[in-house]
């Protein structure tokens, strides 16, 4: 017996199915994974779950009959019928079951992983085996690190101690191995610092005695995350202080990017500033502190104009190289981490809001357009500077704008809170207005695709001349689910951009609004998104999720890959988007860019801004004081350099990271 139920019993099949602790898995970077147009009988690939089916039905009352229909079955009725035990919503919403339901397809994602793939970096759920990301590497613990604070927030205590236990027994950096800088940074350093942290400051949630204070395992994650900060930090020995793409994990000896004219990501350059100030906050290490936030002074000091960068920048001169500016792929978490710091230091360093403020005017003056004919609002880019042609194109990447655009706007407190408190006004109420209409277009790019899950990359039909938002606010229809509905128009999807990598910036800004606005219409779209990857990209045999490489046709193609952010991001995500607001409440924490949770500080043991903004003029340019007078010269914005690397800019890389996830 356990639980109640005999081994044999349905309900002993359930307990089975989902209390899997042999092994768990791990996977990294969105490259290309064979792909597969399976129809997978329902005999092998339902006969588990259509168990758990009938149990949950039996248990919470969805009184549905679940599908026995032969191999044949069509595609369509397979679709419709599987996941049949998900219900309907009821007149009065259960959230908490609602939450159950993703934790359910965590375990089932951890445990296919643990089973077939555990210690491994990467792993493949349809062909059910495991990878390093480095042929000489041993692992990284690229899935199992990524995953600890999710574990620790569902409160998963068993898996999370055969996690600790790999971590505290197999997982060694000493590997003579070049890694991605800022992978390594966000997602192992990041995953480490957060377990600390949420192991300490909650110790209820997945409580484990080595973790007890006086416990000889107590600093686990802080060790192992010292380690490897110590290794990374050869990444900025470069001559302008901007670090290289890449380090040698042995030697700690930076690396210039292969790629991309030996540039770095500005994004991946301006987004290791959270994990490294926390890191100096709890060691009082101020290395590390300096290191970081000397990054910004530098990039800040080129002056772009209206606070936005292109895409690309030199570690060795620290100037920008190409002129493209977006805020997808290689650009978007510079500007998501200048709010953080802000918010992370408590609003004692009022520099970063500057920089914040101003990139978002200049996001909103040169990028916010309406799409055509229906006048949803896009964040387009400007593949040839600010002085060229806007490109409405955007990266799935760029949907965690509105969450963080309504973030700034309150801090994280509510609406209601914030007016209370006297901090909010036009320009706040202007802001929420365009973190609203972004949501919905992001949003819209799952309406309009047939499985309901977004493509890669959404192009926008634009009116000639595109009508911007400095021409006037205007306003959008409301997303109706007719398949004819004249809104479709107005998205464009191509087929080399219609893949789905489970990616989870849309569902990371229903939450941020969700918890903001308290409207629950933000919870709804993310159950519908939910329900559609659990439709649509399970692996057969209960090995846990996959991408896809085609998500606009059903059956769609799968991708044999798991992304570990969909454990460390997606599904955390949409757990917390379900959960009671007091769970990690926003106006405590910061969460990273790979939704790792920080708590906010005061600054301490000697640490403060150790810089200052060069003075600007009204129009945003750097002002230089000349050799023969005290008085200030205004200076242009810096041009770009002029390099190869320009010439590649213009295509859609897929970076890596929050810049590919």
């Amino acid at each position: 017996m356990q639980n109640g139920h005999s081994a044999t019993s349905i309900g002993g099949k359930i307990d089975n199915f989902f209390d899997q602790r042999e092994l768990p898995m791990y996977k990294d970077k969105p490259y290309s994974y064979s792909t597969s147009r399976r129809i997978v009988p329902l005999y092998r690939r339902w006969r588990l779950v259509g168990s758990v089916a009938l149990t949950v039905l039996a248990l919470i009352y969805w009184l549905v009959p679940f599908s026995s229909a032969p191999t044949e079955t069509k595609v369509q009725t397979r679709y419709k019928s599987s996941w049949s035990w998900f219900g309907k919503s009821h007149t009065s919403v259960d959230w908490g079951r609602r939450r159950e339901k993703v934790k359910e397809a965590f375990t089932l994602s951890w445990d296919g992983y643990e089973q077939h793939a555990w210690g491994y970096d990467v792993y493949h759920p349809l062909s059910k085996e495991g990878a390093q990301l480095h042929d000489k590497g041993k692992g990284m613990g690229w899935i199992i690190v990524d995953a600890l604070d999710t574990l620790m927030i569902m409160n998963l205590t068993s898996r999370l101690s055969h996690a600790r236990e790999w971590i505290a027994t197999s997982l060694n950096y000493d590997q003579d191995v070049d890694v991605n800088t800022f992978e390594t940074t966000i997602r192992m350093m990041g995953g480490l610092l957060s377990a600390h942290y949420l192991s300490n400051e909650f110790p209820d949630m997945a409580p484990l005695s080595d973790d007890d204070k006086g416990a000889p395992g107590e600093d686990l994650y802080l060790e192992k995350a010292t380690d490897l900060a110590d290794r990374l930090m050869g990444a900025f020995e470069s001559e302008s202080g901007v670090p290289y793409a890449s380090v040698n994990l042995q030697t700690s000896k930076g690396i210039v990017s292969h790629t991309d004219a030996g540039a770095s990501s500005t994004a991946e350059a301006t987004s290791l500033q959270l994990e490294f100030k926390y890191l100096a906050y709890l060691t009082g290490e101020k290395n590390y502190w300096e290191k970081a936030e000397k990054v910004i002074k530098v990039v800040d000091d080129n002056g772009m104009e209206d606070g936005l960068l292109p895409i690309f920048i030199s570690a060795t001169t620290g100037t920008f190289r190409s002129d493209n500016i977006r805020l997808g792929s290689r650009g978007d978490s510079y500007y998501e981490y200048l709010i953080k710091q802000y918010l992370q230091t408590a609003g004692e360093e009022p520099i970063y809001q500057d920089m914040w403020n101003q990139s978002l005017a200049g996001v909103r003056k040169h990028l916010i357009a309406y799409s055509s004919p229906s006048n949803f609002t896009i964040l387009a880019e400007r593949p040839q500077g600010l002085g060229g042609e806007i490109s409405p194109k955007m990266d799935h990447l760029v949907c965690f704008m509105p969450g963080t655009i309504a973030l700034g706007a309150t801090g994280g407190v509510t609406i209601e809170e914030a007016k209370k408190a006297g901090k909010w006004g036009e320009h706040e109420e202007s802001e929420l207005r365009l973190a609203t209409e972004l949501t919905k277009t992001c949003w819209g790019m799952y309406k309009v695709m047939v499985t309901g899950l977004a493509p890669e990359i959404t192009h926008f039909q634009l009116g000639d001349p595109p009508r911007m938002e400095s021409d006037g606010v205007l306003e959008s229809p409301v997303l109706i689910d007719d398949p004819h509905a004249k809104w479709r128009d107005d998205y464009v999807i191509k087929h080399n951009d219609n893949h789905n990598l489970q990616r989870p910036e849309t569902v990371e800004s229903l939450f941020y609004m969700w918890r903001i606005t308290g409207n629950e219409m933000y919870r709804e779209w993310g159950w519908e998104m939910f329900k559609s990857f659990v439709k649509y990209t399970t692996a057969d045999d209960g090995a846990g999720f996959t991408s896809l490489a085609h998500a606009n046709e059903i059956p769609p193609i799968l991708k044999d890959n798991m992304e570990s952010f969909w454990l460390a991001e997606t599904l955390k995500y949409f757990y917390l988007l379900f959960s009671p607001v007091d769970l990690l409440p926003l106006e405590s924490i910061v969460i990273n860019t790979e939704a790792h949770v920080f708590p906010r500080f005061k600054l301490a043991r000697g640490l403060t801004t150790g810089w200052e903004r060069k003075t600007r003029d009204e129009q945003g340019d750097i002002k230089e004081r000349s050799k023969d007078s005290d008085k200030p010269v205004a200076v242009q914005t810096v041009k770009v350099e002029e390099t190869a690397v320009a010439k590649t800019a213009s295509t859609d890389e897929r970076a890596e990271g929050k810049s590919a996830g």
